[in-house]
C-alpha cells in the first residue's frame, strides 16, 4: 500500500521518462502510473499515452514487445478502465488513497482481469495487439 501522493508522482513521472528501476515496475506501480497520468496529466489522453509510455519503458529495461512478451493492449485499456472508475467515484481523494482503494479491491489481485476473460482469450496475440472484449462477462464499468 502507498503512504504519499509522492511516491504515485514519483512512478508516474518515472514509467513516463523511462527511470524506473524494472524491479519496481510491479502490478501497484502500474495502477500508479495509470491513476497518476488521468489525474495529474490531463494534458495526455491517457488511452494513447499510456501505452505508449509502458512499450518505451518495457524496451528501455529490456523487455521486448512481441507477440508473448511485453505490452499487453486489452490490460492496458482494462486496467484504464477501472482506474477511471475508482477517480470518478472517489475523485476528492488524494493520488495514494485512490490506488490504495484499487489495491484493496478484487483488482489488487493481479489475476483478477481472468474473472472478465478466459486465460486463452487474455492471453492471445490478438488481445495483446489490441483491446479484445471479454468472453466471460462484461467489465463493472
Amino acid at each position: 500500500m502507498f503512504t504519499s501522493d509522492d511516491e504515485i508522482i514519483s512512478i508516474g513521472r518515472r514509467v513516463l521518462d523511462r527511470t524506473l528501476p524494472k524491479s519496481a515496475w510491479t502490478h501497484a506501480a502500474h495502477f500508479a502510473a495509470t491513476v497518476w497520468m488521468l489525474r495529474c496529466r490531463p494534458d495526455l489522453d491517457a488511452s494513447i499515452a499510456l501505452p505508449q509510455a509502458i512499450r518505451a519503458y518495457n524496451e528501455s529495461t529490456g523487455v521486448a514487445n512481441t507477440d508473448t512478451s511485453g505490452y499487453h493492449e486489452t490490460i492496458t485499456q482494462a486496467s484504464l478502465r477501472a482506474a477511471r472508475a475508482f477517480i470518478e467515484r472517489d475523485g476528492s481523494s488524494s493520488l495514494f488513497e485512490i490506488c490504495n482503494a484499487i489495491l484493496g479491491s478484487p483488482l489488487g489481485r493481479s489475476d483478477w482481469l481472468l474473472e472478465y476473460w478466459t486465460r486463452y482469450r487474455l492471453f492471445s496475440t490478438e488481445a495483446r495487439k489490441m483491446w479484445v472484449d471479454p468472453d466471460i462477462g462484461d467489465l463493472p464499468w
